[in-house]
């Protein structure tokens, strides 16, 4: 995909993911609610329906190859066709199918000769050992592959789908007397603001707006930590008249609002454009091992949340993860180099000699 396309459609995507998050929430959080009061909430969230794949398998069937893949396996025309779906069919379009296709059959002839030099075999004895050591053992490969992992486990390590998957029971705690009305605030927040996104990432850049959203979402934690601390609520009672003042309710889901909303500008969208640091030799493979450090993740945080509040309390909960934002924006500041405006050749050489930060 043309460099220009790649953030808004990747922010497209996940407009439409929230979107769909948020019509779900809709029909189903009350009924999430009353069995939680029952005291199934564990098993209500694992056979929740918005946490599987049933549902997007049918799509699957109507996406095509990537022109790189196609171009690789010698299927140029079909190759030309996709981008030629993706960027349009007006003159000024064509152009740029005519120029990113030329770009993508010589990184396919260069990843071939370097293959047939380095081990003498050709592409067609390559194996997945050769992929593997290649995505470990050459530097910027590997390079590629810790930020991509960094930024998928820090996605879900600093604790949104928590937030989504028990969001009802957060708001139960606090004693909202219609807890649906406030999941799909929380909600609407997260669909607006990745909206939003799709209309500033390119303009700030992946790194920038990272470094610029991060530190809002560890204040929101530290907001929300510290409303939870002065109220004194326990996850085991839900408040009553009186016990937590409207105020304090308020103060607390407003910080949440503006966790999320960080959240949704630059954390909900960024990682999801890791493919753009590795070669065409080694990206399937390191986008497959970086979105299962995405899932890993998502499986520790949505375990772990519940014995955390009943734990830690709820307050100590939200300052564990706002420590991981932090720690998470010094690693970004560190080792994430700022890929926008370069196409993807471009964006995997920035690695070649350092981790190519400005």
């Amino acid at each position: 995909m043309p460099s220009p396309s790649t953030a808004p459609a990747i922010t497209v995507f996940r407009g439409f993911k929230d979107g769909g998050k948020f019509v779900w929430s809709a029909y189903v959080t009350k009924l999430e609610t009353r069995l939680r009061l029952a005291g199934v909430r564990y098993a209500t969230e694992a056979g929740s329906p918005r946490n599987g794949p049933r549902g997007k398998i049918p799509y699957m069937f109507f996406m095509p190859e990537t022109p790189r893949w196609l171009v690789k396996a010698k299927r140029s025309d079909e190759a030309r066709a996709v981008i030629q779906k993706t960027a349009g069919s007006d003159p000024v379009a064509m152009q740029m199918v005519a120029s990113v296709f030329k770009d993508i059959e010589i990184e396919v002839r260069e990843e071939e000769e370097s293959v047939s030099l380095g081990n003498g075999e050709g592409k067609n004895r390559r194996g997945w050992s050769v992929v593997w050591r290649e995505l470990l053992f050459v530097p910027r490969n590997r390079r590629a592959l810790t930020i991509a992992c960094l930024l998928q486990g820090l996605q879900q390590l600093c604790g949104f789908n928590s937030l989504m998957y028990f969001s009802a029971t957060i708001f139960l705690m606090l004693g909202f007397t219609v807890p649906t009305l406030t999941s799909l605030s929380v909600a609407s927040t997260n669909f607006i603001f990745t909206i939003i996104a799709l209309l500033l990432i390119d303009r700030i850049g992946r790194r920038r707006i990272l470094l610029y959203s991060i530190p809002f979402m560890a204040f929101g934690l530290l907001a929300t930590a510290f409303g939870f601390r002065a109220s004194g609520i326990s996850p085991s009672v839900v408040a009553r008249d009186g016990e937590l003042t409207q105020s304090a309710a308020i103060f607390i889901l407003v910080n949440i609002m503006v966790y999320v909303a960080a959240y949704a500008l630059g954390l909900g969208n960024v990682p999801w454009m890791q493919s753009e640091l590795f070669p065409l030799s080694v990206r399937s493979v390191g986008s497959g091992v970086a979105t299962a450090t995405n899932w890993l993740a998502n499986f520790i945080v949505g375990l772990t949340f519940l014995p955390l509040m009943d734990t830690l309390t709820p307050a100590w909960t939200f300052v564990l993860y706002s420590i991981v934002c932090v720690a998470g924006w010094i690693a970004v500041w560190w080792i994430y180099p700022e890929t926008a405006g370069l196409n993807l050749e471009e964006a995997t050489g920035l690695l070649e000699h350092g981790w190519g930060v400005r």
